[in-house]
């Protein structure tokens, strides 16, 4: 079981600010930063197909291929442990027959739940227009984004979301198809070295209706 720095559920969520400037002497294991994924692949998804994928950039030689798709975003690429570039892929069916063979395997699902879900999903998956998919993969990754920056923060770790940065080329430059992945998110990751701005939020009872 992981041992995790912070497991005050109120300080992770509700303290959360994004940070641009980290410890630049702290890194993240390897090891450490899969078990971080690992949790953060607890994310809901789409028939549980988990479509994002991860690209961990934390060498020299990474960032320095990072740095012209990230314009005014710099200072954590220079700074952070890692950058995160999560992508959508967009063939996540492929995986189905091993997704649920585990849960077949575990117990987890009847012989017949299994036979039916996949029977439905893939051929369902595969008629789909790429518009109908993006949107699909989009949403999922992005869920698992969000997870991801609780994780961290549970980790003694804090990031920042970037969405604003080129998307041509930058899964083609990391080796990955540019057809298949769909590039979602990055996420600047590591020990924090400044506060961070405070920010607001809308009240609810502005956003919210109730019928």
């Amino acid at each position: 079981m992981t041992k995790l720095v912070n497991n005050n559920f109120s300080d992770i969520a509700l303290n959360r600010k994004s940070i641009r400037r980290y410890d630049e002497n702290v890194k993240i294991s390897h090891e450490e930063m899969l078990t971080m994924l690992d949790e953060a692949n607890r994310a809901p998804s789409s028939v549980n197909l988990q479509p994002w994928r991860y690209v961990v950039i934390d060498t020299k030689d990474g960032k320095e291929k990072l740095r012209p798709f990230i314009h005014f975003n710099q200072l954590q690429n220079d700074t952070s442990s890692a950058m995160i570039l999560i992508f959508g892929d967009r063939k996540p069916h492929e995986y189905g027959e091993e997704i649920y063979g585990k849960a077949l395997k575990a117990g987890l699902m009847p012989q017949e739940v299994h036979d039916r879900q996949l029977a439905t999903i893939i051929p369902l998956y595969q008629n789909l227009s790429q518009a109908e998919m993006d949107a699909i993969i989009l949403r999922d990754a992005s869920l698992s984004a969000m997870q991801l920056m609780l994780v961290a923060r549970a980790h003694g770790y804090d990031t920042n979301a970037i969405g604003g940065f080129e998307t041509t080329n930058l899964a083609q430059t990391f080796d990955l198809s540019e057809d298949r992945y769909l590039p979602v998110l990055i996420l600047s990751i590591g020990k924090a070295a400044e506060e961070g701005y405070q920010s607001v939020r809308l009240s609810a009872d502005k956003l919210t209706t109730f019928k």
